[in-house]
């Protein structure tokens, strides 16, 4: 082009050339302002290698001063090497040029092309427009525009989209030859622990024996213990390091020891990897499903994944075993749909318990430390008013359990104690092989540097002395190491004790001793339990105390049992007509309330709450509310001038607390009835000396008028 500002294929500035249009539209308000030349490169190869476009992209700096900016005017913004211009997040250049402009800084903006500054047709056309406000000129190898321009606007307009449509194109391109080179299984990137891909790009199992026996020792924990968590502290408690191998240089490929993390742990248990599938696209983002926090990822399960070939590399365990494991990390989350992980909290049902009016399964609710409830909130979750399904307090129904699940371990006692010895043996086994796994590696890395520091030449002291430094360290580290293995070997010998093998051979034997332990915490009882049971369902009635329950047992065995609970008040009881009738039937024959009490208890009636039984004081107000006379409604409980702490306290327009504050105070005269009833005695003058004491503030009368505090002489009756 004749007209070209920079010639593209040698890169040198004509300014000679410029003329007509493009002259037309330098004037002094531009020169009177600053000339910014943005430079960037895609990403950081481009950086390194595409050498000749980064030196044309700063030699626009030259060609500003040919145009008439001073040297010092022309200001280069080179920030966002390395970025990609899909987006001006995180592009700190060019939001510093936005700022610049937005100022009034700038005259002049240039770049080697349009797709320098932005691919985004947003942040393109936000740029345009802000030298449109401002009177600044945008200039590429092509030429000199002016935003103010109807055509040259419609220009920038049409190089924009073609930038960003551009940037469309190559990404869909790369999209799809890596989807297709995935469908094959073989884009392989980032191997995770475990694995190493050779040369050849063949994968294969790690070949360092102690970091292929972590990874098998967590799938190995992960079916005894159950939880991702678990097998991490257990990691963490006999300080077991896993071995990774690492990705950048420049120790590239080099296995590195780190502690242990939870996420670790759980990407083993869900890569597929281990199972010998190839797996891609097995990760969802956190802003696709409801529940996540923006930016979150999780391993998607595998009918979702986009590709997946089974039987593709060596694995560690079989794809039923990977399934299983899903399964079990998907109940072990705390929703209303799983079971959740055995907590510490006294409820021995927690997650087995099902409604048997709705089906849903019951909440663990304490309404105290030591009072948990199975609570259904099938009428909350449905937003319906009436109370169908109904809880109930968790200790009967756990004692029921409890009973059954000693019932059905107690024939198994001997094997079970063949069983816990062969577990503590394999299980110390396991971590002396890594102990032993750990000192070999100490010496070989020992060696090694020994060999370095003999290798040296004896006069290049620079360098001995490192590699001496080096061999050192790498000694105390053998030391330390060999020292704790000696207390560990101390403390936990590799074969079992005769006294250590008797000791869990009796716990074995007396399964209910073992369970009523103290050191048998709730939460293995819970392992236990989920190890018998894989639900039980109650059938709770509002009037009734008795509950139905199904023991639904592994393995398909089914056993139906009763239990008592304990209910609000009588009436909620099975046998709350034939109470009544009995008790009619022994108050017409002239029983007392103690008496009453003694003939229920003796006949098997049991109060509501089902603490102890029957007394004169819990049996009370259902004798009054069967309007049956008892002490506090009978004739001539009353004397003359008395009246009942309610009654004078109604009389006197007071609160009864204050009755009982002179009773105690002895303000007045009273007596207590054998049912804890107060009655006071009070005739015309003590209302009017009452009348006044409740005015007057009790202070100020022991000052002014104590006479009012003390009671007159009540007459013998």
């Amino acid at each position: 082009m004749t007209n070209s500002l920079i010639d593209s294929n040698v890169g040198l500035h004509r300014p000679v050339e410029l003329a007509g249009r493009a002259s037309s539209k330098l004037r002094d308000q531009h020169f009177n302002r600053l000339a910014i030349v943005y430079v960037r490169q895609s990403s950081p190869q481009q950086v390194l290698e595409n050498r000749e476009s980064t030196e044309r992209q700063y030699a626009l700096a030259e060609f500003a001063t040919q145009l008439g900016w001073p040297a010092e005017r022309v200001l280069v913004i080179d920030e966002d090497q390395g970025l990609s211009g899909r987006s001006s997040e995180n592009r700190h250049g060019f939001q510093r040029l936005l700022a610049e402009v937005g100022m009034n800084h700038v005259g002049l903006v240039l770049g080697l092309e349009l797709s320098r500054l932005s691919r985004s047709s947003k942040d393109w056309h936000h740029l345009v427009e802000i030298c449109a406000v401002f009177g600044t000129l945008l200039g590429d190898q092509d030429g000199i525009y002016d935003a103010t321009d109807s055509n040259d606007r419609l220009l920038l307009g049409m190089k924009g989209a073609l930038s960003e449509f551009e940037l469309i194109t190559l990404r869909n391109r790369l999209e799809r030859g890596r989807d297709n080179k995935a469908a094959r299984g073989e884009l392989i990137t980032n191997l995770p622990i475990g694995y190493l891909k050779l040369s050849s790009g063949e994968v294969i199992l790690e070949p360092d024996e102690q970091a292929r026996g972590v990874v098998e020792l967590v799938f190995e924990k992960f079916r005894e213990l159950g939880t991702a968590w678990r097998v991490y502290r257990y990691l963490l408690d006999n300080d077991i390091r896993m071995g990774f191998r690492a990705q950048r240089e420049p120790s590239r490929g080099e296995l590195e020891w780190r502690r242990p993390a939870i996420s670790r742990v759980l990407a083993i248990l869900r890569h597929p990897i281990y199972a010998g599938a190839y797996a891609y696209g097995m990760r969802g983002t956190g802003h696709n499903r409801p529940g996540n926090r923006q930016g979150s990822t999780w391993f998607l399960p595998p009918e979702e994944m986009r590709v997946l070939i089974r039987d593709r590399f060596p694995s560690y365990i079989t794809w039923q075993e990977y399934v299983r494991n899903r399964e079990q990390l998907l109940e072990n989350r705390s929703t209303r749909k799983s079971k959740g992980v055995p907590r510490r909290g006294e409820a021995l049902l927690q997650g087995l318990v099902f409604c048997g009016t709705c089906g849903r399964r019951l909440r663990v609710m304490y309404r105290t430390t030591k009072m948990p409830h199975y609570v259904c909130e099938s009428p909350l979750m449905d937003g319906r008013t009436t109370q169908t399904c109904h809880g109930l307090k968790a200790r009967e129904l756990d004692e029921l359990v409890s009973q059954q699940a000693v019932l059905a371990l107690s024939p198994a006692s001997v094997d079970l104690s063949i069983r816990v010895v062969q577990d503590v043996k394999r299980q110390r086994e396991r971590l002396h092989e890594n102990w032993c796994q750990r000192l070999e590696r100490s010496v070989q890395e020992v060696s090694r540097a020994e060999r370095q520091y003999q290798a040296v030449e004896p006069e290049n002291r620079l360098v001995a002395r490192t590699l001496e430094a080096k061999w050192e360290q790498l000694l105390r580290a053998g030391q330390q190491l060999r020292e704790d293995y000696a207390r560990f070997r101390a403390a936990t010998p590799r074969e079992l004790r005769s006294e250590e093998m008797e000791q869990l051979r009796e716990l074995a034997r007396d399964i209910e001793a073992l369970w009523k332990s103290t050191k048998t915490s709730h939460a293995d009882k819970k392992e236990i339990v989920r190890c018998l049971l894989d639900r039980v369902v109650v059938h709770v009635q509002r009037n009734s105390e008795y509950v139905d329950v199904t023991i639904q047992w592994q393995g398909g065995f089914t056993s139906q049992h009763e239990i008592v609970r304990p209910v609000f008040d009588c009436t909620r009881q099975r046998d709350y007509g034939r109470l009544v009738s009995r008790i009619k039937e022994l108050h017409a024959k002239g029983l007392t309330c103690d008496e009453l009490a003694r003939t229920l208890n003796t006949e098997g009636f049991t109060p509501p709450r089902r603490k102890g039984g029957y007394s004169k004081r819990s049996l009370a107000p259902l004798l009054t509310k069967l309007g049956l006379v008892d002490e506090f409604h009978a004739a001539g409980i009353l004397q003359q001038s008395e009246w009942l702490a309610r009654d004078l306290a109604q009389e006197l327009s007071v609160r009864p607390q204050k009755i009982h504050y002179w009773i105690k105070q002895g303000y007045v005269h009273s007596r207590r009835t054998p049912q804890r009833h107060w009655i006071v005695w009070a005739d015309d003058d003590e209302l009017q000396r009452l009348h006044k004491l409740k005015e007057e503030n009790t202070s100020w009368i022991k000052r002014r008028e104590p006479g009012l505090l003390v009671p007159k002489d009540r007459p013998a009756m």
